[in-house]
């Protein structure tokens, strides 16, 4: 019998793990809200802020990885908190793991500290304080869970700060603000590192973070971008992330044995460019 795994979120980091996984033989199994295109995947149409009539599949594992649809204090509290009590409540059997996917923004770090796994966690933000909160319930659930903290994702998909460089926007160099990414890919990659290292029998911490291996100051990025771009830079302006001035650490999944495809921000961004 194949692993199965259900995937509660299927949108742009959901859809890319559900599709690898079913690729290397997994029964995958995803919850999402409106119908899509996932060949050799099972999809199961409902919106997990209401409490499910449905039966779910019993799987081995568990990704929950919903992502609001509105970035307001409702918003992240229906997605994070409401919406996980119904899906704990509905799985038919204990999974042998949840994950469950975070963000670093629930650290409230902001004058470029590095951060890791033990580092306190005292958001100013309410996105980070609900995050803080679903991640207590994951862990406090019956079974294992364990916590991946991403930092700023980007990607196809996700030009956001490509875009600004184009338009000759950069961010000021004083004070240095520093910025911590991690490439699609490499987020899709290293969850399914994660899940085939459970598989595997091996230890699993309750958190790691995924970012890759070099926070940089976000002028030194927009530097960079504009030089591949070959643009000139006209105007700065802050552009600070949701995540705060921090430098985040990534030495307990590296433990793991995970290797980046894009350990830092030149590598990715050359990849897309």
């Amino acid at each position: 019998m194949p692993t199965s795994v259900l995937i509660a979120g299927c949108g742009k980091l959901g859809s890319p793990l559900a599709l690898t996984l079913a690729h290397q033989g997994y029964e995958v199994h995803a919850l999402c809200r409106s119908p899509r295109e996932l060949p050799g995947v099972t999809l199961h149409y409902h919106d997990l802020s209401q409490p499910l009539t449905a039966t779910l599949p019993a799987t081995d594992f568990v990704f929950y990885m919903l992502a609001p649809t509105e970035r307001t204090e409702a918003g992240y509290r229906t997605v994070y908190v409401q919406a996980l009590q119904h899906l704990l409540a509905a799985l038919p059997r204990p999974p042998q793991r949840l994950f469950f996917i975070s963000s670093t923004s629930v650290y409230g770090q902001d004058q470029g500290e590095w951060v890791d796994e033990n580092s306190p966690t005292h958001p100013g933000s309410f996105s980070g304080r609900i995050l803080l909160e679903a991640e207590a319930m994951a862990r406090q659930s019956t079974f294992p869970a364990t916590i991946l903290r991403l930092s700023g994702i980007y990607g196809a998909g996700r030009n956001h700060l490509l875009e600004q460089v184009r338009q000759g926007i950069c961010h000021p160099a004083e004070p240095p603000y520093y910025s911590n990414r991690i490439h699609q890919d490499d987020a899709v990659a290293a969850m399914v590192h994660m899940l085939q290292v459970c598989k595997q029998g091996k230890a699993l911490a309750d958190c790691y973070l995924l970012t890759d291996s070099t926070p940089a100051p976000l002028h030194e990025v927009c530097q960079w971008l504009a030089t591949q771009l070959q643009v000139c830079v006209m105007e700065t302006a802050a552009l600070r992330s949701r995540g705060g001035s921090k430098r985040c650490c990534n030495t307990r999944l590296i433990e793991t044995g995970y290797a980046f495809h894009y350990p830092d921000y030149r590598e990715g961004y050359l990849s897309l460019l």
